[in-house]
């Protein structure tokens, strides 16, 4: 008996906590977005902490207490009849102190989780820029603001006592009065009954006090900490993405050609709020290279982001070789597509899990695309070579590297279509060249989608498409734009001064003379 309860525990807690990891991971960004982290952390750690451990024994108190009290009160109506006619006012007070009791205790318990969640969030945020915290010298501040998180989620642990205190006071009072009334009952009719009969009414009514005070607590308890369970089913029941594959077949290959083309398409990132993007429409060639562009909040991430079906259409459609791409599930989608974000991504593991994550390649492979991204002699350098150790997010990598790392990774895979999301950001404008000199030649048959801060980077580019509040306003070649005076992106590049970058190249190749023409060209 013991161990089928302890198995069919042990089974409950390990589907509740499947369930919760398997749809947290497939929740859409939004949920991240609007969730605080230390929410989630709470669910996959104090709230299965009570389900694996608090629960069940609740429960087995629970039942170990409900006996010995309907045991006393058969044995009490038993041996004096005359008590089942208090039983029923009895009855009636014993249910509303135990409805109030479980109802404050149970919002009690509500706050006191609510309260635990801003811990693991301050915590959390405390370990992710512990370096800028050191820097700026404001650790005492942090460890402040941690106590005095700590001492919220702790004041509420007071009420709960105080309530225990309570319901022991009001419990004992009822079953001091069952005593005395089962004391009286047992004078008035000692007529009827033998002093046996009466003394085991007496002796179980004396017992009566600790069992009611033992079922009700185990039965709150049961229902108060069942909350944990309601907490762990609300993130089970979240809304998903779409499905990870569809029945539509592809083509073997797919994409070819690596053409995109977004027809009417607009966006949101939640239900409620406004279009980041408005009816956008524009094609891309195949293997042809575009830079994205405009001021912040114009739509640039938005647009990249859709491609990949992060944030989900609000009206149009994206193509990609002129397969709509609503209509496949997400893993055929995103597995053909590359992307090299802003902030690059490693994980705690070697250097060539973090390539090489499926161990689809071979060693040779994996060299000769760290040759191009620029790290083969650095990480020859290393004693381990490929099983060097990143750490926990790469903190043994500089910034630099570990972008160059997701170049490698990029390359590795040979995707038709790229992305890249501000990618150079982090790293000096030499190891940005060598970047792009890379992008231009192991992508040359690609389709390559870049969002520039730099538009010296993208000067090159086939085509250049400028976004403005969602919607794109420029969209052709770098030289037809910047032809175009009145146009945004020639505002943009005299701000930036590539004007100036220009004379200067042409003073150092072509000397005064050409330096003065393109000042007259500028001026023109």
């Amino acid at each position: 008996m013991a161990f089928s309860r302890a198995f069919g525990f042990v089974n409950a807690s390990r589907f509740l906590h499947n369930k919760l990891v398997k749809n947290i991971l497939r929740c859409p960004m939004s949920f991240f977005d609007t969730t605080p982290m230390g929410r989630v952390l709470n669910r996959f750690s104090k709230d299965l902490d009570i389900v694996d451990i608090t629960l069940p024994q609740y429960i087995m108190g629970w039942l170990a207490s409900v006996g010995p009290m309907f045991a006393t009160i058969v044995a009490i109506s038993y041996s004096t009849p005359i008590f089942l006619i208090a039983l029923l006012p009895l009855g009636i007070c014993f249910f509303v102190f135990q409805r109030l009791y479980t109802n404050t205790a149970r919002q009690l318990k509500r706050i006191e989780s609510v309260r635990r969640s801003p811990i693991f969030s301050h915590f959390s945020e405390t370990l992710t820029g512990v370096s800028s915290i050191r820097a700026y010298n404001r650790s005492e501040d942090f460890v402040i603001k941690s106590e005095k998180l700590l001492d919220n989620s702790q004041r509420t642990w007071f009420p709960v006592i105080a309530s225990y205190r309570w319901i022991g006071t009001y419990l004992g009072l009822l079953g001091n009065m069952i005593i005395l009334l089962t004391g009286i009952f047992a004078v008035i009719e000692k007529n009827t009954i033998n002093a046996g009969l009466a003394g085991l009414s007496l002796s179980y009514a004396m017992r009566i006090t600790l069992s009611l005070i033992m079922w009700v607590r185990n039965s709150c308890e049961l229902e108060t900490y069942i909350v944990s369970v309601e907490r762990i089913k609300e993130y089970c029941d979240t809304e998903n993405e779409a499905d990870w594959r569809s029945e539509r077949i592809l083509p073997i290959g797919w994409p070819t050609e690596g053409a995109v083309e977004y027809k009417e398409y607009s966006t949101r990132y939640r239900k409620g709020l406004d279009l980041v993007l408005k009816g956008v429409s524009f094609n891309v060639k195949p293997s042809e290279k575009v830079g994205i562009v405009g001021r912040t909040g114009a739509g640039k991430s938005s647009l990249t982001l859709s491609l990949f079906r992060i944030i989900e259409a609000a009206g149009g459609a994206i193509f990609i070789d002129g397969v709509k791409t609503s209509e496949l599930g997400l893993h055929q989608l995103r597995s053909k597509l590359t992307i090299i974000p802003q902030d690059p991504v490693l994980f705690s593991g070697t250097l060539r899990m973090n390539v090489d994550p499926s161990e689809e390649y071979t060693d040779r492979a994996i060299w000769q695309a760290l040759e191009h991204a620029h790290l083969k002699d650095f990480i020859r350098s290393l004693t381990l070579g490929l099983d060097h150790e990143c750490g926990e997010e790469g903190e043994n990598l500089s910034v630099g590297q570990r972008q160059l790392l997701c170049l490698g990774r990029a390359l590795l895979r040979k995707s038709k279509i790229l992305v890249l999301d501000e990618a150079t950001a982090a790293v000096d404008l030499e190891t940005d060249d060598l970047i792009q000199n890379t992008i231009r030649t192991a992508f040359k048959d690609c389709t390559v989608l870049t969002i520039a801060h730099r538009l010296n980077t993208i000067m090159d580019y086939d085509r250049v498409m400028l976004l403005d509040a969602g919607k794109v306003v420029e969209y052709d070649s770098p030289s037809q734009l910047l032809s175009n005076k009145d146009g945004i992106f020639y505002s943009m590049a005299k701000d930036a001064g590539l004007f100036y970058k220009l004379i200067n190249a042409l003073h150092t190749v072509f000397g005064h003379h050409g330096q003065r023409q393109c000042r007259k060209h500028s001026k023109n």
